[in-house]
């Protein structure tokens, strides 16, 4: 299912990669408005705060869009922007909920965690350890929350941040190894400036994700009590998303007419 998944998540995004790049355009954007805004941090700090929580806001929202046109992208449909604009205005919701969750790891990171980090005594080393734990659990789990949003859109904001942990949970392997999946791609976006893979690459590959574990959770519900859940059948599960995809490859890829 992992190596699919990889497969699967590199061709997606090369069968996208115009409307890729310009979706990243827009957070390559907010970037350099958050590094203007936190060049401001010595002479105007009230202001250089104020915007930069309001550009980690619109950095969010667009993401509810961005969320919205990737889900297209993973079950191999178009229409990219016209799914941009309607995840614009229906995930708000979630996408409030996400900034208020990013603020709180943005706190945590730079100021909590520091701050018991550098203090002396037995109690701040106990906290520092717990709250290690608690951004690393969450930096685990949230990666499933937007695609979570696209394939339940009934599911309120607060159901589908439950949803994330239990996911995360049930698929702890898994989990771990798209962690380091996404480390790997982040790299990736540094290096090529936001790109590619970028944010909007980094979101398909979680939609990818999710619709691999939403046929185990579909398979499940099917079998019923019959069901192995150490033992699932990806091969039997994945065979319509292996048609789908096709007999893909990097020579392919590159020379389409050999």
């Amino acid at each position: 299912m992992k190596g699919f998944f990889i497969k699967k998540a590199f061709f997606d995004g090369w069968d996208n990669l115009i409307a890729m790049v310009v979706l990243n355009l827009i957070y390559v954007a907010l970037f350099l408005l958050g590094l203007s805004a936190f060049s401001l941090m010595g002479e105007m700090r009230m202001l250089s705060l104020v915007l930069l929580v309001l550009i980690l806001l619109a950095g969010n929202i667009i993401m509810g869009a961005v969320a919205e046109a990737t889900h297209e992208w993973s079950f191999y449909r178009s229409g990219t922007f016209s799914a941009f604009k309607e995840g614009l205005v229906r995930n708000i919701r979630h996408s409030l909920l996400s900034f208020v969750i990013q603020f709180f790891q943005v706190l945590l990171i730079t100021f909590v965690i520091p701050f018991y980090m550098f203090s002396s005594n037995g109690f701040s080393v106990v906290i520092t350890v717990i709250l290690f734990w608690v951004e690393l659990i969450l930096l685990l789990a949230l990666p499933y929350y937007f695609p979570l949003m696209s394939a339940l859109p009934g599911d309120r904001p607060l159901k589908t941040l439950k949803k994330c942990f239990i996911v995360f949970l049930d698929n702890l392997g898994f989990s771990v190894f798209f962690g380091i999946y996404n480390l790997i791609c982040t790299v990736l976006t540094l290096f090529t400036f936001g790109l590619i893979p970028g944010i909007a690459g980094l979101q398909l590959a979680k939609q990818d994700a999710v619709k691999l574990l939403m046929m185990k959770y579909d398979y499940l519900e099917a079998e019923g009590e019959d069901a192995d859940r150490k033992h699932i059948p990806w091969d039997d599960l994945l065979y319509e998303e292996r048609e789908k995809l096709g007999p893909r490859s990097l020579k392919n890829m590159i020379f389409p007419w050999k």
